[in-house]
């Protein structure tokens, strides 16, 4: 079902299976080279079922379960199905940016139907969701999808919980951030906020009461995540996050113009920072909202190049991050 402020039943189990965001997608991220394209993500799905049916526990989706908002592959549609239904319990997800075509979740998009078909229950409202009982404890459990303001209190949205947590989806600056990341904040009751939407796994963080976890992505889709490792988390009685190893592959990505000779490291991080400064504040300056396409900015860096004179090797470097960059605003816009 869809959620819009309503709650589900209570359930006891033996914990909650925390899934990042998925990504499913019949489009081959740009620089993964995998043999068969998207078996490495329905993979991990089929192996977090068999850890959530093994172990007894619920399942909550943190977000991005498509990676696109309209997937268009039907046959890869009923494969997710397929997996999605495998689950002895009902999968909650949570609606992040790449599950919808508009500011809110509609009819047009995937998840919407995947939701109205029970397949799994979508929380498209900000709003507590449901109590869980674990072992003797019980839990409050709460979500705020992509957009959405997260709440600033939740004290009495559960009565004689021993515990409350919220899922998010949102940019959050748990490592320093980038411009308009919002800092992990103090919310009044909550005892745990869980955050998708940002890729890699990421040091908790404690503010006031609340712990901010980000447990990052399930699927590494961007050469910056090479050293990811994807990984499902069981949340326990007391809110401790507990890694479940899924199976994945090293060397998955190409990187042609992302590595140099080691001797020549300090020298390359240098230029990179110097040539990349252009990026970063063309891109802060709503350069790649004028384009679209990054022409804008990939003239100013180019002009850069020329000006100092700069290596092949850190040219290769940019113009990826660049591509890189102006794919991400794509995905977002």
């Amino acid at each position: 079902m869809i959620l819009s402020g309503d709650r589900l039943e209570p359930v006891a189990c033996e914990g909650l299976l925390v899934i990042g965001d998925p990504h499913v997608g019949s489009r081959r991220p740009g620089r993964r080279r995998d043999a068969v394209w998207p078996q490495a993500v329905l993979g991990k799905l089929e192996r977090c079922v068999a850890i959530a049916n093994e172990r007894d526990l619920g399942v909550i989706i943190l977000g991005d379960l498509f990676d696109r908002p309209v997937e268009p592959d039907e046959s890869l549609k009923n494969q997710l199905i397929r997996v999605l239904k495998g689950f002895r319990r009902r999968p909650i997800v949570n609606v992040g940016n790449h599950d919808i075509q508009h500011t809110v979740l509609t009819d047009s998009d995937s998840l919407a139907l995947l939701g109205l078909c029970d397949v799994v229950d979508v929380v498209a409202t900000s709003a507590p969701v449901m109590e869980v009982l674990i072992g003797t404890r019980r839990l409050g459990i709460g979500m705020t999808p992509y957009g959405q303001a997260i709440p600033t209190d939740m004290r009495g949205s559960f009565s004689g919980v021993d515990l409350q947590a919220w899922f998010t989806h949102h940019d959050i600056a748990f490592d320093g951030g980038y411009p308009g990341a919002v800092p992990p904040f103090a919310v009044e009751g909550c005892d745990l906020l869980v955050n998708g939407h940002i890729h890699k796994t990421q040091k908790s963080v404690l503010a006031g009461r609340t712990r901010w976890a980000n447990p990052g992505n399930i699927t590494r889709q961007s050469v910056d995540l090479v050293d990811h490792v994807p990984r499902a988390w069981i949340l326990d009685a007391g809110g401790e996050l507990e890694a479940q190893a899924l199976p994945f592959e090293s060397g998955v990505f190409d990187l042609t113009g992302r590595l140099v000779d080691a001797a020549d490291a300090g020298a390359v991080a240098r230029e990179v920072e110097s040539a990349f400064v252009t990026l970063l504040q063309a891109e802060t300056s709503t350069e790649l909202k004028r384009s679209g396409d990054g022409s804008i900015v990939r003239d100013e860096i180019e002009a850069k190049f020329s000006e100092d004179n700069t290596s092949d090797a850190v040219r290769a470097i940019v113009r990826s991050l660049l591509s890189e960059a102006v794919e991400r605003h794509a995905a977002q816009s």
